[in-house]
């Protein structure tokens, strides 16, 4: 049994504009306006890379935060590779409240990389921190899981999510990057609130199994966060695989694992007005530094009042999901009525 780490200390703060992660080993923590995040990862067999990869990246304004979670088959130089692919896409669309390009580009490489074997699952979030908003689209992954600070409960996160509007079940959705090209990606929302945590995983997790031999599952998997204190998140990630791990030898030793664990903070981003008087000249040098160097992406903005007025007017953030209805989850905490 791998040992595991007692805590993961919050180590790194993230800047505007950055992208972290990769296909890489990690054990770290991540302070973000508006949410912080722990993140474990460790490759198969020690090795310098891995089938996952995970990204988590900040906006100019620091007000998007976006979170990658992706388990790609195989392992070496292909997954690799296409790690950099999803760093560089991670980049183009920094910028972007709304993941739904993102998503699709995503697929659309993947798809290009079909005849060699290759595709992916992905769970992709977007944390929109003036009004704690949470976008999801779900790509073949298993779903993460939600603990509501305000219940002290957890469940799958699909179960807090709004049902799409004019969901077609003989549509094609949500599949494995690459697997069809045609396939739709909903982006579905909930609101988080101060104390909520989000947990995304990789499959290592619920391949394993119990200590009778039967696999855990997602309903196993419940089973232990459910035991497990929520108190201290930096240390719930390595008591998870430590449980998981004394559940059986096998355990945790056959594959890449992944965890990353999400809570909002409440910490909005403050930006000065001449901060935000200066943010397209900011924009236009970046613009212009990326054209000059052949292949460097450029993270155009998203063209929305609530992206590009809410950068320079906190009012107009609140356009995106600050005045739509609660959640069904919301309407449970409030006694089941709508607000």
């Amino acid at each position: 049994m791998a040992s595991m780490p007692a805590t993961i200390a919050a180590a790194e703060h993230m800047v505007c504009m950055e992208v972290w992660g990769g296909n890489q080993a990690a054990e770290s923590g991540v302070v973000m306006a508006g949410l912080d995040a722990w993140v474990y990862s460790r490759p198969y067999q020690g090795a310098a890379g891995g089938g996952d990869v995970h990204y988590v990246s900040s906006c100019a304004t620091g007000r998007i935060n976006r979170l990658l979670v992706a388990d790609v088959s195989g392992h070496g130089a292909k997954v690799a590779d296409t790690a950099a692919v999803l760093r560089t896409l991670m980049r183009r669309y920094v910028n972007h409240i709304s993941q739904g390009k993102f998503v699709a580009r995503m697929n659309e490489h993947f798809g290009t990389l079909a005849e060699s074997g290759v595709f992916a699952t992905a769970a992709v979030a977007t944390f929109f921190a003036p009004t704690n908003y949470l976008s999801f689209s779900n790509a073949g992954h298993p779903s993460p899981l939600l603990y509501r600070a305000k219940r002290k409960a957890w469940s799958l996160l699909d179960e807090a999510l709004e049902r799409p509007a004019g969901d077609d079940d003989k549509e094609l959705i949500d599949m494995p990057l690459g697997m069809v090209e045609a396939s739709r990606y909903d982006e579905r929302h909930a609101r988080l609130r101060v104390g909520d945590l989000l947990l995304f995983y990789t499959d290592s997790l619920i391949e394993s199994r119990r200590q009778d031999g039967e696999l855990l599952g997602i309903p196993g998997l419940l089973d232990i966060v459910r035991r497990l204190d929520p108190a201290d998140p930096a240390a719930f990630v390595p008591a998870l695989l430590e449980t998981i791990a004394k559940e059986h030898e096998d355990n945790l030793t056959e594959d890449d694992v992944t965890v990353m664990l999400f809570r909002p903070n409440g910490l909005a981003p403050r930006v000065p007005l001449k901060d935000r008087l200066a943010a397209p000249f900011r924009f236009l040098k970046g613009l212009f530094r990326g054209l000059a160097r052949r292949g460097q992406v450029v993270p155009w903005p998203e063209f929305s009042l609530a992206n590009l007025g809410g950068a320079m007017f906190d009012p107009l953030s609140r356009l995106w999901g600050g005045g739509k209805e609660n959640t069904d989850e919301e309407a449970k905490e409030n006694g089941g009525t709508r607000k």
